[in-house]
């Protein structure tokens, strides 16, 4: 007898999945240069010249066998030291090489840190709109998902919303900065007014509530007035969550890490656990190659002002025809108002038209779509007249 849980989970694909997988048959059909794909948040950007250097050094000047062996089961010493070290410097925290455990991107980092820490029947509360695998990854650890409802229009947390839903039964908490799928950034004044509440909570409940906070996206920012608090600074019982997959465009290279807060309570034996979380699924040695490269390189970033030349490009155009957008302060994606009720018609509609968005009932929001903008310009420019049109319809 087969886990039907599991067989669900493989037999049927997330909806970006699903759009990404009908964009490649159709371009196939038609040519890929007539589908207008905005569905997965794939690095558009060519990841800095340093990391081909760097990589070409390690073949060059490393041994073979060292370079692809393995690695401590939590990841390379030195690579996790320079991590930490990375960290200390920009924000002021106190890590060690010890708290950082070295991951297979930010979907490891999270799937460990939540079996780590959620016991069978604790609540894990998200806001939306949030990524959907967030929903997979707190049910496979036991935990029980409650989704607290964002501000209108700025789709900021809402402190109040969010009061109401924390209970004796909340393990964890998971905050996502700058946001998939709304590129909005949270700003100090909400993370102040979070950190404030959860240590009330856990004063009252008496037991800790873990701040989980999903980063991948920290580096995409657009502009200079634009911060992004580093949640380590402001409560303590916090876990950051990062990949390398956006800021250096390495998706497909499955390299982050989880960083446990020297400050936390029982720092130490939830560092354990998370050592064993990896250890139950699997998760140990991350790529040992790439290891190398973070090691050398973390701190490097992608030019981020290709990304926002797109938004400008798209939000400006979009809200020319007619379209409700959220004006993204980071990541790489604009959350578009659908131009009916059910997002998911709306979605139909567009892609008659080639137009390949998401709907985002699953993140927890309806009546909006994603479109992730890392993409070339051109596709942008071929689209507008196709998004324009579409809004016509609509009008008529």
């Amino acid at each position: 007898m087969l886990n039907e849980k599991m067989y669900a989970l493989g037999s049927k694909r997330s909806v970006i999945r699903e759009i990404f997988e009908y964009c490649k048959i159709r371009a196939a059909e038609i040519g890929a240069d007539k589908v207008y794909d905005f569905s997965i948040g794939n690095p558009s950007v060519e990841p800095p010249k340093i990391i081909a250097d760097t990589i070409a050094d390690l073949v060059k000047n490393e041994s073979s066998v060292a370079l692809h062996g393995y690695t401590s089961a939590q990841g390379d010493a030195g690579t996790r030291a320079a991590i930490s070290d990375y960290i200390n410097s920009k924000f002021s925290v106190a890590l060690t090489a010890d708290n950082i455990y070295m991951t297979c991107g930010a979907a490891a980092s999270l799937t460990i840190t939540l079996r780590a820490v959620v016991n069978p029947g604790d609540e894990c509360i998200v806001f939306a709109p949030f990524f959907t695998e967030y929903r997979v990854f707190i049910e496979n650890a036991g935990g029980k998902v409650v989704v607290s409802e964002p501000e209108e229009k700025t789709f900021q947390i809402n402190i109040s919303d969010f009061e109401g839903r924390i209970n004796e039964k909340t393990k964890a908490v998971i905050i996502n900065s700058p946001n998939n799928p709304s590129g909005v950034v949270y700003s100090e004044r909400t993370i102040i007014a979070l950190t404030e509440l959860l240590k009330r909570k856990e004063a009252e409940f008496g037991h800790p509530i873990y701040l989980i906070a999903d980063e991948p996206y920290r580096e995409l920012v657009f502009d200079e007035t634009t911060v992004v608090p580093y949640v380590m600074n402001y409560y303590d019982d916090t876990v950051v969550c990062y990949s390398f997959s956006k800021a250096l465009s390495l998706p497909g290279e499955r390299i982050g890490y989880i960083a446990v807060s020297p400050k936390m309570q029982n720092s130490r034996n939830v560092y354990l656990a998370v050592c064993g979380a990896g250890r139950s699924l699997g998760y140990v040695c991350a790529p040992s190659l790439f290891q190398q490269v973070v090691k050398r390189t973390v701190g490097t970033t992608v030019d981020v002002s290709v990304y926002k030349k797109n938004r400008d490009l798209l939000y400006d155009n979009l809200t020319s025809y007619g379209y409700e957008c959220v004006k993204p302060d980071g990541a790489f994606y604009l959350f578009v108002k659908a131009l009916e009720p059910d997002a998911y018609k709306f979605f139909e509609k567009a892609k008659q038209k080639e137009i390949l968005v998401v709907p985002c009932d699953d993140f927890g929001v309806k009546g909006y779509v994603r479109i992730a903008y890392c993409v070339d310009e051109a596709r942008i420019r071929n689209a507008l007249p196709a998004f324009k049109a579409l809004a016509e319809e609509y009008k008529e």
